[in-house]
C-alpha cells in the first residue's frame, strides 16, 4: 500500500503575520480619519457648493473606514467549505 504524499506548505500561500496585518489595518484607518478631519475643516472653509461635498465625505468616510479596516484577515479557507462535488465523510 502506498503512503499518501505529505503536503508541504508553499511560502507564497502563507498569510502575513497577525501583527503586520493589524498594523496595516490601523494605518489605513488612521489615514482615513485624517482625511475625514480635513473634510470637516474644508466644510468650514469652502464656499457653499463645495462645502456640501466635503461634508458628505466627512459623514460617509467613517463607515467606509470601518468596513475597510475590518476587511482584513480572512479566517475561512477555501478547503474548509463543503461543496457537493466533494466526497462526504462516513
Amino acid at each position: 500500500m502506498k503512503k499518501p504524499k505529505e503536503v508541504s506548505q508553499s511560502i507564497t500561500s502563507v498569510q502575513s503575520g497577525l501583527t503586520a496585518d493589524q498594523s496595516a489595518r490601523q494605518r489605513r484607518y488612521f489615514i482615513s480619519m485624517m482625511i475625514r478631519t480635513i473634510c470637516f475643516i474644508l466644510t468650514v472653509v469652502l464656499p457653499s457648493p463645495y462645502r456640501w461635498i466635503a461634508l458628505t465625505g466627512a459623514v460617509t468616510l467613517p463607515y467606509i473606514a470601518v468596513i475597510a479596516a475590518n476587511a482584513g484577515r480572512e479566517t475561512i479557507k477555501k478547503d474548509a467549505i463543503f461543496t457537493p462535488k466533494r466526497k462526504r465523510l462516513n
